[in-house]
């Protein structure tokens, strides 16, 4: 049972506050509507282009932030805005959100029998201060077949996922051996640093 009417008797300390999501992403939304969160949905137009000297490490926390900033100035005294982003490393290199089926292809056959990093990282702002979180998980693919990439390709959606894969859908299931870090943070949201954060806002 609800002490208030917008969160759930854990976060009776935000009672009085606005939760704003940046992002049209719905496996965020139904995450944080997993931590009895109620929010609504606010997203400002951001060009995302990565700066050619940024190491992938700090691409996640990079493009969080870049995301905040756009609204500097627009929260009411009451708000809290969440961003959010999430990127694949492999060797070092930063896997986006594929443009093409073929593209997704060479991005999942790289992925194929290796290990690569997931980062997200979370930026939280209000009218006074902002605060950006990040995590990392290792997820290890088995040997991915041609037949079994081109099927996940036709018959998910990799187009708006970085690295072209969702752990959530068929080819986790299939594909990922092993994990090493929050499930949570690979869908996009690492749900464990967001409730430690509102808590104690």
């Amino acid at each position: 049972m609800n002490l208030n009417s917008t969160m759930g008797p854990l976060l009776s300390n935000l009672k009085d506050k606005k939760i704003i999501l940046a992002s049209n992403s719905p496996r965020r939304q139904e995450l944080l509507k997993g931590l009895e969160v109620e929010f609504e949905v606010r997203v400002n137009s951001v060009d995302e282009t990565i700066p050619k000297d940024l190491q992938s490490a700090y691409v996640a926390a990079y493009l969080s932030k870049l995301k905040s900033e756009s609204f500097e100035g627009q929260l009411a005294a009451n708000e809290i805005l969440i961003t959010s982003d999430t990127v694949v490393i492999e060797n070092g290199h930063v896997l986006g959100k594929p443009n093409t089926e073929e593209e997704a292809f060479d991005m999942l056959k790289s992925l194929s029998g290796s290990t690569h990093t997931v980062m997200t990282a979370v930026t939280f702002r209000d009218s006074s201060r902002q605060i950006t979180l990040e995590d990392e998980t290792l997820v290890t693919f088995r040997f991915l077949e041609e037949e079994e990439i081109w099927h996940y390709i036709h018959t998910y959606s990799p187009m708006d996922k970085a690295g072209a894969y969702g752990i959530q859908e068929w080819i986790g299931f299939m594909g990922v051996e092993r994990i090493e870090g929050s499930y949570y943070n690979v869908m996009g949201f690492p749900l464990h640093l967001v409730y430690a954060q509102l808590k104690k806002w």
